[in-house]
This record gives structure tokens, C-alpha cells and sequence, in this order.
């Protein structure tokens, strides 16, 4: 696999990598200006050059990986007797420059129902640079004529029909933003107990009134679940102040709110 592909499946994942390319080169040096490796969390792919250059390359990427960081970063390697290295010499006699880039993972952001509001939600997201998982246990509703103005946006959409669709809830990466729409109210309760059961997630809605909120309380008290892990459902969902049962209306409310939500966790 190269690292266009090895970029590619990453992105797909919901997993970050960094990208090192070989800038210039000036004298002798082991590859070419435009050499490219991709670094992941536990794996890398191509090469720019091995030695140290390449592992001090990898050692970086990982720091960046390991703090987050989005902007690119400039490396000078000169690969002569003088140079401090950490992996051993290299004495070609040039002077190398490496340029990383990291490509944060995009949010995954699933929406477990495709129905009027689902579908709103689902177009809405799709303009946005996210991973997105829809998910329905009707395959109708994730029929491609239906959804053809989700799958021609930005974001890396992924269907999946499942008649059993809480069970793709531990298949999502953590970190995940899951929103809860079902046409069945004993689906969303299945899903409901699926996320509190599985854990990590970025945040979870719960669309729903009040009153239906108050029963599934009961019911996941009933189940065994405090009230810190209940609390982690969001319901009703969207901004409190941007109201109206019209199912774009609720589609906006949510997005918006999600996007508040993402904001913070970059800025934090």
C-alpha cells in the first residue's frame, strides 16, 4: 500500500497521520526532493530515506499526532559526521529539509435513523468536513436514490442498514458525536442502552419531548445506570433557543449545536 492509499484507509478509520515530505535537498542526500512518507499511530508508509533522518521524521509526526497539532512544521536535517543525531549517523554530506503535515482525524458523527429529521440532519452534515455514519434498520430509507444529495458532499459518508443497529454502536471509534432518531421508540431505548454500555463517546441525542425523556429515564434507572451515565444523553436535542417541529428547522438546531460543540473540543 502507498501512502495515498495508506492516507485514504486512515481518513476512512477516523484516524489521524502525518504526512512528511522532503522538501529540498541540497548535495548528496538519500532520496529526492517530493519523497513522501505517511506516519500513523503504529504504522508508517514510504520512505525519505531511513537512518536518522527518517526516524527523527517518525519520532516528530508522533508528537504531533500525540498533541493534536494541526499547522505543519518545517525540519533542516544536515547529514554530515557533526550533526546530533539520536538514531545513529548519516554522513552523505547534504542538507535535507522536511515538511510534516498532519491530517487530524475528521469527527465521526453517526445518525442512527434516516427518517424526516434523520435525512434533514444527515444532508445538512454532509456539506461538512466529518465522517458520517447513517445507520437504519429500514433499507429504504438508505436507498442511494433517496440519499444522493447526502453522498455528493464533503464529508466520508457511510451506510450501513442493520436490523440490529445498536450493535454498530461499539464498532464506532471513540470520540464519536451519536445522534438518536429512530422511527421506533424502542429502538432509540435499545440504542440509548447500547452508548451508556459502550462508553467514550464524543456526545449523544437523544431526539425526543420531555415527557418521552422522563419515561426512558426511568427505564435506564431500571436497567441499573446512575444518574452521571444518564446524564450523558442529551435530550431534546439541537440549540434551546432555535425552536419549530418542521424537520429542517430541528436539522439546523442540531447541526448547530453539534458544531459548538466541535469548536470547543478543537479549542480545548
Amino acid at each position: 500500500m502507498d501512502w495515498l492509499q495508506a492516507l485514504q484507509r486512515l481518513r476512512s478509520d477516523g484516524l489521524p497521520g502525518v504526512l512528511v515530505t522532503v522538501t529540498e535537498v541540497r548535495g548528496h542526500a538519500p532520496r529526492e526532493a517530493g519523497a513522501k512518507m505517511l506516519v500513523g499511530a503504529g504504522s508508517t508508509w514510504g520512505s525519505i530515506g531511513g537512518g536518522n533522518l527518517e526516524a527523527t521524521a517518525i519520532d516528530r509526526a508522533r508528537a504531533l499526532l500525540a498533541a493534536g497539532t494541526a499547522g505543519p512544521e518545517s525540519l533542516v536535517f544536515p547529514l554530515n559526521d557533526h550533526a546530533a543525531n539520536e538514531h545513529g549517523r548519516q554522513c552523505c554530506g547534504g542538507v535535507v529539509s522536511v515538511l510534516l503535515e498532519p491530517f487530524p482525524a475528521r469527527p465521526t458523527v453517526a445518525v442512527f435513523g434516516l427518517g424526516h429529521v434523520g435525512y434533514e440532519l444527515a444532508r445538512i452534515l454532509s456539506r461538512l468536513p466529518v465522517r458520517l455514519v447513517l445507520v437504519d434498520s429500514r433499507a429504504g430509507q438508505l436507498a442511494a436514490a433517496r440519499l444522493a444529495d447526502v453522498l455528493d458532499g464533503p464529508a466520508d459518508v457511510v451506510v450501513r442498514h442493520s436490523p440490529v443497529p445498536e450493535s454498530i454502536v461499539g464498532e464506532l471509534p471513540p470520540g464519536s458525536h451519536v445522534f438518536i432518531m429512530t422511527h421506533d421508540h424502542a429502538e432509540d431505548f435499545l440504542l440509548c442502552d447500547a452508548v451508556l454500555r459502550r462508553g467514550g463517546l464524543g456526545s449523544v441525542g437523544l431526539i425526543g419531548s420531555a415527557a418521552k425523556w422522563s419515561r426512558f429515564q426511568r427505564n435506564l434507572r431500571a436497567e441499573g445506570y446512575d444518574d452521571a451515565a444518564i446524564g450523558s444523553i442529551s435530550c431534546p436535542i439541537g440549540l434551546p433557543d432555535l425552536t419549530g417541529k418542521d424537520p429542517a428547522v430541528i436539522a439546523v438546531s442540531v447541526a448547530a449545536n453539534l458544531l459548538l460543540t466541535l469548536a470547543k473540543q478543537r479549542a480545548g
